[in-house]
């Protein structure tokens, strides 16, 4: 019963993901609905066979507070994929302050980008345009659905609908 499952809330925005066990709990209990299932398994019991769950629906609304990532080193490279954002290396990577902390810049979403230690030095205390070198995307705050993704790695396509990944 390895696998992910991805829990929406009433109106269908995705909550959280949960393992295939919870998922059958919470349609048993009548708490949740089956949305997708997978066609090519199937889960056994003494004496009935469920049907592999993908995407649960609960019946009743859960209000989640504004879910803020939290702004640290290991979410800013996550959110960048593990990739310079000046020239694409995967390794030695480092963060870099897009407006250097010495000009005002702040420790912000908006202001901090992966980069490696080379590209780094070469920036220096510099911003991009005087240093002439170009992001490949502009430093943003992501949502708790762009980390849902991430968790999971590869994901069903029957998930990208719900997360807007389509």
């Amino acid at each position: 019963m390895n696998g992910h499952v991805l829990v929406l809330n009433r109106d269908y925005s995705a909550l959280t993901i949960c393992s295939v066990q919870r998922a059958l709990i919470l349609v048993h209990l009548e708490k949740a609905e089956l949305v997708e299932s997978r066609p090519d398994r199937v889960v056994h019991s003494p004496s009935m066979e469920f049907p592999f769950p993908s995407i649960v629906r609960l019946n009743l609304y859960v209000r989640v507070p504004y879910r803020r990532i939290m702004l640290s080193r290991k979410n800013v490279l996550r959110r960048d994929r593990y990739k310079c954002q000046y020239c694409g290396r995967r390794d030695k990577l480092t963060i870099d302050h897009v407006q250097p902390k010495s000009r005002g810049g702040r420790d912000t979403w908006e202001n901090l980008v992966a980069a490696c230690v080379p590209c780094n030095n070469r920036k220096g205390n510099r911003t991009p345009d005087e240093a002439k070198m170009s992001l490949s995307r502009k430093p943003f705050r992501p949502s708790h659905v762009m980390f849902i993704r991430d968790y999971v790695g590869s994901m069903s396509d029957t998930w990208k609908p719900y997360l807007f990944l389509s």
